[in-house]
């Protein structure tokens, strides 16, 4: 697939998204990427894209002309990429719209600055709004990074296969087991005797318990969407009392 992202600072992404797993998907074809400066389709000396909003009040709003032109450079004739509009007003991003842009052949992601940018552009080529976040940032540039990395990884190809990503945290509704690695103890903790036993079985059992417990305690909210069964739900009822007991 296909990410056109257009912004006033293109150079901030190369070092970000050229390295480690998104940076061998861009080398092997997988993903390709493009940044586009916004500045660089505006008119006069001074290169000038933002002026005072109409209605007075406080800072500056991104002009309509210039993005619009540089999303026409980004468009094949004929064609009607998907736009996502980084803003904070947006649906928040999760790991299930990563799997849905995963699925699109060419996305634009357009990165707003100051006081965002003329609604006319939303209105006119924008499909799709996403924050990263209840808080509000200096503009849309990190959190279109963040959109690309997750949304790449989901894309065939980028990770060594479907099992690694479908067991990480938020694939499935549930945050992931605990992790351990040499040495089998440290500052006097030891790895769980299970994960040295050698029995496969018992393990993907034991991983699936604690990936169950700890999206019970950390993230509640999220126990509620995983697939549970009867038996899962009656052992996290067991850890709910042992720790209300333990609270006591």
């Amino acid at each position: 697939m296909k990410f056109s992202v257009l912004t006033l600072f293109p150079d901030m992404f190369e070092s970000v998204l050229g390295e480690s797993i998104i940076g061998r998907a861009l080398k092997n074809g997988i993903i390709e990427t493009e940044y586009i400066n916004i500045r660089d389709f505006s008119e006069g000396n001074y290169r000038r894209v933002d002026d005072y909003p109409y209605g007075a009040g406080g800072g500056m709003v991104m002009q309509p002309m210039p993005i619009y032109k540089a999303y026409q450079s980004v468009c094949k004739e004929g064609e009607k990429p998907y736009v996502v509009y980084m803003s904070p007003q947006g649906n928040v991003f999760n790991q299930k719209k990563a799997i849905e842009l995963a699925k699109k052949d060419h996305v634009v992601i357009l990165c707003g600055h100051y006081e965002g940018v003329d609604e006319r552009i939303i209105e006119e080529i924008v499909d799709e709004e996403i924050s990263v976040g209840d808080y509000v940032l200096t503009g849309g540039e990190l959190p279109a990074m963040i959109v690309i990395d997750a949304t790449a990884r989901m894309c065939e190809g980028t990770l060594d296969s479907n099992e690694t990503m479908e067991i990480e945290s938020h694939y499935n509704s549930l945050l992931e087991y605990p992790q351990y690695t040499r040495p089998v103890e440290f500052m006097g903790r030891r790895v769980p005797d299970i994960l040295l036993s050698g029995h496969h079985a018992n393990i993907e059992a034991w991983r699936r318990e604690q990936s169950l417990i700890r999206t019970k305690l950390k993230r509640p909210d999220m126990i509620k969407k995983a697939d549970l069964t009867d038996k899962e739900r009656e052992m996290l009822k067991k850890v709910r009392r042992k720790r209300k007991k333990c609270s006591e």
